[in-house]
């Protein structure tokens, strides 16, 4: 047996022949392989611009999520099949690029009711019908003269089981005289079940307006991921005073290792990266680049890869701008953010001056948030200070907490982590042994929890 014009197209490398023009834009198209094979035969040509067209196609809309992840980045916009599985990805988080769904209302119902009209089985005015919207129904039936008052609707999305059983049941009560479904697996259930069913299929014409729109939204995203943008790093352990006196050459040292890592960071998003003064840096970048090394503005830059080898405690503002003042000017609005412990809130600004709030990612079933020890460990410390002095180590931190030094050490990398603490240069004395580490508490966000 031949494979399929999908299977082949999804085993197809992703290469262009030499000399060989490769298009700009890269769009997935997911649905079930019949849609997809249909989509794939109409080609790149029915888009109003060059593209390639990477088929994604599954058997249940459940897929749609995992088919998605399997695009990867190289995809600058996807097309579903309908609102069914645009819905189900959108709604597990693996959406970082922009997407449409093909239409299943207007004309491709109205094809369908025709179906329907020719079908002795079928009486069109008392049937069921999933996922188009109920005014879009309204309208059709209106547009035929036909009344809708008998015609059942369903347009939430649900297991293909749990909509197959929404049609068989009205069925069975008289209700209706047979089921219009969206949902290839749906209409094979109820064809077992013995329903009288007929599959909505979208039109030749709703297939190139969605294709247009995916090329159109692609294009959007590519001029988006190029947008310049600027991410300011201020480091406080450089920028503040240390309260107990640390060796000059020691800072200087600190400083060279922090703009070492920024610059091999920076390599790797095809960045640049100039001091500014001898506590801050600044880094132009395009706005692709930086989603990639924030995983889509959900963590800030550079700052783990800081903390786990410098043990230091970064500030950053992310901005876009249609020239470098503006970004600029934006990043360094973000940073005051920031600065304010409001990163949680956006410590990105886009060019229009907005913070750049990324969409929630859904928990794990089953999971919930655990409570931040930090805030009540910090609490605990603060009252146990005094004369004003927020600088402790392990030992003093140890004592005060009624711990070991090392659970100390452990429970002070915790408010570092979480923002409520900054690692201060280790205090290097004559003594043989390990430096001792100093950390500054930042008591003034206990009146900001």
């Amino acid at each position: 047996m031949g494979r399929t014009l999908v299977e082949r197209a999804e085993e197809t490398p992703r290469v262009s022949r030499p000399g060989t023009l490769t298009p700009d834009l890269t769009i997935g198209v997911v649905g079930p392989h019949d849609l997809v094979e249909r989509v794939m035969l109409m080609g790149h040509a029915a888009a109003p611009l060059p593209c390639r067209l990477v088929a994604a196609a599954y058997r249940d809309e459940q897929e749609a999520a995992d088919k998605v992840t399997r695009l990867g980045p190289g995809v600058d916009a996807c097309l579903f099949a309908s609102p069914v599985p645009y819905d189900l990805a959108r709604r597990s988080g693996v959406l970082t690029m922009p997407a449409t769904f093909v239409q299943l209302g207007g004309a491709a119902l109205v094809a369908t009711l025709a179906k329907a009209a020719m079908d002795e089985r079928f009486d069109p005015r008392r049937v069921s019908v999933d996922v188009v919207a109920r005014p879009d129904v309204e309208e059709a039936y209106s547009d035929l003269g036909l009344s809708a008052a008998e015609v059942h609707t369903r347009e939430d999305p649900g297991a293909t089981g749990t909509i197959a059983a929404y049609h068989e049941r009205l069925h069975r009560q008289g209700s209706t005289s047979g089921a219009l479904t969206c949902l290839p697996m749906v209409a094979e259930r109820l064809q077992t079940a013995g329903v009288p069913v007929i599959r909505i299929r979208p039109t030749s014409g709703a297939v190139r307006t969605a294709l247009h729109t995916a090329a159109l939204l692609g294009a959007h995203h590519r001029l988006e991921e190029s947008q310049l943008t600027v991410v300011l790093v201020e480091v406080p352990t450089l920028r503040e005073p240390v309260r107990r006196a640390a060796p000059r050459y020691w800072r200087d040292e600190l400083r060279l290792s922090l703009h070492r890592l920024l610059v091999q960071e920076s390599n790797r998003i095809n960045a640049t990266v100039w001091p500014i003064d001898d506590h801050s840096y600044l880094i132009t970048a395009t706005r692709g680049s930086v989603a990639v090394a924030t995983d889509g503005f959900r963590v800030l830059p550079f700052a783990a890869r800081i903390r786990d080898e410098l043990g230091l405690a970064v500030e950053v503002g992310v901005g876009m701008g249609r020239t470098t003042h503006d970004a600029e000017s934006h990043a360094r609005a973000a940073l005051a953010r920031t600065q304010a412990g409001k990163q949680a809130q956006g410590f990105a600004v886009d060019r229009e001056g907005r913070a750049l709030v990324p969409p929630p990612r859904m928990p794990p079933a089953g999971s919930t948030p655990l409570k931040p020890k930090g805030v009540e460990v910090l609490a605990r410390l603060a009252a146990k200070l005094s004369g004003g002095d927020t600088v402790v180590d392990a030992e003093g931190a140890g004592r005060m907490l009624g711990v070991t030094p090392r659970t100390a050490r452990r429970l002070l990398r915790t408010l570092v982590d979480e923002g409520l603490a900054w690692p201060l240069p280790p205090n290097r004395t004559p003594q043989p042994g390990r430096p001792r580490q100093l950390y500054r508490l930042i008591i003034e966000k206990l009146g900001s929890r």
